[in-house]
């Protein structure tokens, strides 16, 4: 096994060398199909959970993973190779703990993601984590919106808008970023967020520190901090969604959702408000939020179908951090994530987060 994981950690830095080569600095559209592929990865070598992965690879081959350094994992999506896109992670842990991503790239036919996790203060740790990874292209109509971002520390690496116009992205000193996605706007908060740090070297944790909506884009606030809470440059990944699922501009799934947990010390259940940030395809503004030893049940009634994924991100000017408890579970047709929880450190603490749920169908 030492002598795997040694191999591993070549491949890896040879992956990264070429991933560094193939990545311009910005890359406002690319060319290439819309593809997407999401996994709960419930173990560290083999085939994770089949009920909870899909994709838009031909029916028969499955996701893969194998381990790496320790808390080091390599996922394997098939038949989906692209360049550039997107990809988000959320641990999946009873623990103060969290994954981030290191790198992701085209391998002949298949698309491969490394993840890494953490405890807090920077010990690695194997524990499960939810992955997404996707590609789009071409415009959506208003009010749908989708765009994304990967900021590989110096500059854009890839991008997406559905308007058509270009994202930006500009440093407001260590570990601060504004954002903007123009032509995405809205009158007042509308959509939802997900945000995962990039860094093959480093600990880092990265969420949205604030949001600002407009007619004419949306404007947010991303911040990094590294094992112990204090601000870092690094990469980072976004993704702004506003009635489409996390999946990307394909066609969307009958079955997807998304809310903020706008009041985390509420007891609840509460469907929070505006209703443009609590969106269920068959439910409008129906999901709800509670409380729930630990942390916040989050549910999506009616929407609740295997296959398929949530993604979770910390929403707040502090370097609070969000994972999920446990695995969530689909009681007839209704998605529930039991549940949320955030810390300050490895405290529990109520924090604002967004949530995204999505089945395959």
């Amino acid at each position: 096994m030492h002598r795997l994981r040694k191999t591993f950690l070549g491949v890896l830095c040879g992956i990264a060398a070429l991933l560094a080569g193939l990545i311009p600095t910005t890359n406002a559209q690319a060319a290439v199909p819309d593809r997407w592929g999401f996994a709960f990865v419930d173990v560290f070598s083999g085939v994770p959970s089949l009920a909870h992965q899909a994709g838009s690879w031909a029916s028969g081959p499955t996701v893969t993973v194998s381990p790496g350094a320790t808390g080091q994992v390599k996922v394997v999506f098939p038949g989906i190779a692209s360049s550039g896109g997107v990809a988000h992670v959320t641990a999946v842990s009873p623990n103060a703990e969290w994954c981030q991503l290191q790198t992701w790239l085209p391998s002949g036919a298949d698309q491969v993601a490394v993840v890494q996790c953490y405890k807090y203060g920077g010990t690695p740790v194997f524990t499960p984590f939810t992955i997404v990874y996707e590609t789009s292209t071409g415009l959506l109509p208003a009010p749908q919106a989708l765009g994304y971002i990967h900021y590989n520390g110096g500059g854009i690496a890839s991008q997406f808008n559905s308007s058509g116009a270009a994202n930006t992205v500009a440093s407001g000193g260590t570990g601060v970023w504004g954002v903007t996605l123009p032509g995405l706007g809205s009158p007042g908060p509308e959509g939802g967020f997900q945000v995962t740090a990039v860094d093959p070297q480093r600990p880092a944790r990265c969420k949205i520190g604030s949001w600002g909506s407009a007619v004419s884009a949306q404007n947010v606030k991303v911040i990094c901090h590294d094992a112990t809470s204090r601000p870092i440059n690094t990469g980072w990944t976004l993704t702004y969604q506003r009635q489409r699922a996390i999946t990307g501009a394909a066609v969307p799934p009958r079955f997807f959702g998304y809310v903020l947990d706008t009041n985390p010390t509420a007891a609840g259940p509460y469907a929070p408000t505006p209703a443009g940030i609590n969106f269920n395809t068959l439910v409008p503004g129906g999901n709800t939020v509670q409380n729930f030893a630990p942390g916040r049940k989050v549910t999506f009634p009616k929407i609740g179908y295997l296959r398929d994924h949530v993604q979770v991100t910390a929403f707040g000017p502090g370097p609070e951090y969000c994972n999920i408890y446990k695995l969530w579970v689909t009681p007839p047709n209704d998605a529930v994530v039991n549940g949320v929880k955030c810390y300050n450190a490895v405290t529990l603490k109520p924090e604002r987060s967004f949530t995204s749920y999505t089945s395959e169908k």
